[in-house]
């Protein structure tokens, strides 16, 4: 039987119709040699936070490519240059097969590359010429990306070319988002400059977001200004007008990746560069008439599949984070999650959490949680497969999956878990359109993480009572109740034998010579005493009674039934211990007390004050008769 092949696919923002494209065509090629795909995705600069992207971008630590064939990198996907040279750094040390899209970053890859130039050039020269636009605006992705830093060099010789002006004012660079498309136009509004014949745009998705917002500031499009895109998405070709655009091969393009890898991974000698090509598209927005027009019939039935998707995935999203903000335990959130997972129409979803996520009250601060890579052992408190549920106490993250797929054929999808850069798990899909297909994928993860940050919270909040609760208490040098625990405890017991008719033995101990000893010896002999003393008496205590230092050299017990005989009884065993920690510890002076032990039902008239009273009276009768409060032993 052939080994089932795995390839691994590091991307990010696969809710992107360029990503999605290229990611259908991985997938075919796959599928047809039954292999596995494992796409490593994140959603980092999105929402222009350096902590929470530090976070996203943690989940191309978890990559073990010891277990993968070969590797497509799309990096071109990722903004962040640091992470793009840790990746590949990576991937070099593995040795296994690995191919760049639309990038050359290292030429000991394989690179599939579409030509971008080419087709931009033509489309920028069709802008000026055809349609006779002189001031030319251009809203860029950012230069760390080749693809982006190629359609500017385009643009800037094609208007050199032109003999026209590519004012650096009338340039906008951004992360080839669609809020950048509207950030620019804004800018471009705001400068006072005259509007421009044309706004070129390097993708898309800044085109359509630059259309919307002109529109919204009353420029008809494209009779006031022209707008060119690039990528030639779905979106673009049905928008009214339709979107001037370069058409690319990116199923193709991922096709090929797939299949270059199986066969490289074979041992086949290849190629290291594929080209491919791209057409420029000239269709409404730049004033020329669309080339064709698409059945109407099933553009409708596509739309209202996307509107009725989209309202079932929001419906879904506000169920999901109602139920999960009443959750307090990890238990419970989990519980909630695994009610909605077949939503996700998946194959298997698993939630792995780090060991150490729940980390609570501690001294050394957040430095203590995990930022980059993952804990070596993950727990998988849910585990969806088919319907049926399990969990995995512990695994290796080094495995990736708490449970290996054992066939070919599959696609997962790895999204992390994290609040801020605090790195708290993942999840992995597996066979699921989900994650490319649902506009709010990248909302569920972060409303996931942000409960089991919350569940994190509130066993810190809850331990942090605990410790202050503690500390109102329990006597912090004797380590048994104060004042105040005796008094909260003693309540319940006394209500107890008030209930049942039974009898409470109170014992009232006042250490005898302290001040002697702290005399003598000093303060810090003195606690050393009275220590040894409280443990003497927590040790006779039995699991019916309490104890607790009532004062500075006061002690009390206090237990549930018993008799004078039960009282002597432990008088008994009170000295026998003291005169076995004396033999212990072997100090220049004797530890001694005075003891007086009540024993009384508990009825009416007769309070809990009284009884104490009662037996501080007996215990200080019998310390008036010792010769002496402390005999210190002769040297």
């Amino acid at each position: 039987m052939a080994k089932i092949k795995n390839i691994a696919v590091i991307v990010a923002g696969i809710d992107e119709e360029y990503q999605n494209s290229v990611i259908d065509g991985i997938i075919s090629c796959a599928k047809e040699h039954d292999a596995n795909i494992a796409c490593f995705t994140a959603f980092g600069g999105v929402i222009s936070s350096s902590k929470y992207d530090i976070g996203e971008y943690n989940i191309y630590s978890l990559v073990n490519y010891d277990e993968f064939d070969g590797v497509v990198l799309m990096t071109n996907t990722i903004c962040d240059p640091g992470e793009k040279k840790k990746i590949i750094s990576a991937v070099k040390k593995s040795c296994i097969p690995a191919i760049f899209l639309d990038c050359d970053d290292d030429p000991e890859f394989f690179n599939i590359k579409i030509d971008n130039t080419r087709a931009m050039r033509e489309l920028i020269q069709h802008v000026i010429t055809e349609h006779e636009a002189e001031v030319v605006n251009f809203i860029s992705g950012p230069l760390s990306n080749p693809e982006a830093q190629a359609r500017y060099e385009a643009f800037l010789h094609v208007m050199a070319e032109n003999r026209l002006i590519a004012d650096a004012r009338r340039i906008y660079f951004g992360e080839f988002r669609a809020q950048d498309g509207e950030a620019a136009v804004l800018q471009f509004i705001k400068s006072g400059q005259k509007m421009p014949d044309a706004i070129i745009c390097a993708n898309d998705a800044m085109a359509l977001a630059a259309i919307r917002t002109l529109e919204k500031h009353g420029y008809k499009i494209p009779e006031d200004v022209i707008v060119t895109g690039f990528d030639d998405t779905y979106n673009a070709r049905h928008y009214s007008p339709a979107l001037t655009t370069v058409s690319r091969p990116l199923r193709e393009m991922g096709y090929q990746a797939c299949d270059v890898l199986l066969r490289a991974s074979d041992g086949e000698v290849l190629p290291k560069t594929i080209s491919l090509e791209a057409e420029p598209v000239f269709t409404e927005s730049c004033g020329c008439k669309a080339p064709f027009e698409e059945d109407m019939h099933s553009y409708k039935k596509n739309a209202s599949e996307v509107i009725d998707g989209c309202r079932s995935d929001i419906s879904l999203l506000n169920r999901i984070t109602s139920q999960l903000a009443e959750t307090e335990t990890a238990e419970e959130s989990m519980m909630v999650i695994s009610k909605f997972i077949e939503k996700l129409e998946c194959y298997q979803c698993a939630i792995c959490l780090c060991s150490e996520w729940n980390s609570v009250y501690n001294n050394h601060g957040d430095d203590d949680f995990q930022v980059n890579g993952y804990t070596h052992t993950m727990s998988a408190p849910l585990i969806w497969t088919d319907g049926e549920q399990m969990s995995v106490e512990a695994f290796a993250s080094s495995d990736m999956f708490p449970i290996p797929l054992e066939d070919g054929g599959h696609v997962s999808y790895f999204l992390p878990l994290h609040f801020r850069d605090r790195c708290l798990g993942y999840i992995v899909i597996v066979d699921s359109q989900f994650p490319v297909r649902s506009m709010v994928c990248h909302s569920l993860m972060m409303n996931i993480s942000n409960s089991i940050e919350n569940i994190r919270k509130l066993l810190h909040l809850n331990n942090v009572i605990s410790e202050l609760d503690k500390l109102y208490v329990i006597d912090p040098l004797c380590g048994i109740y104060n004042r105040n625990g005796f008094i909260r405890e003693a309540d319940a017991f006394y209500r107890r034998c008030e209930s049942n008719g039974e009898s409470l033995m109170i014992g009232f101990i006042d250490m005898d010579g302290l001040k002697i000893i702290n005399d003598s010896y000093g303060h810090k002999e003195g606690d050393f005493a009275l220590q040894r003393l409280a443990a003497v008496i927590k040790d006779c205590c039995s699991a019916d009674q309490i104890c607790a230092r009532f004062g500075g050299d006061e002690f009390i017990v206090l237990g549930v039934g018993g008799t004078e005989e039960t009282a002597q009884g432990f008088e008994r065993l009170f000295r026998k211990r003291l005169e076995d920690i004396n033999h212990i510890i072997h100090k220049p002076y004797e530890l001694d007390a005075s003891i007086g032990t009540y024993v009384s039902p508990v009825r009416e008239g007769v309070t809990l004050f009284n009884m104490i009273t009662a037996a501080d009276e007996l215990m200080y009768e019998r310390k008036k008769k010792k010769k002496t409060s402390r005999y210190l032993r002769k040297a």
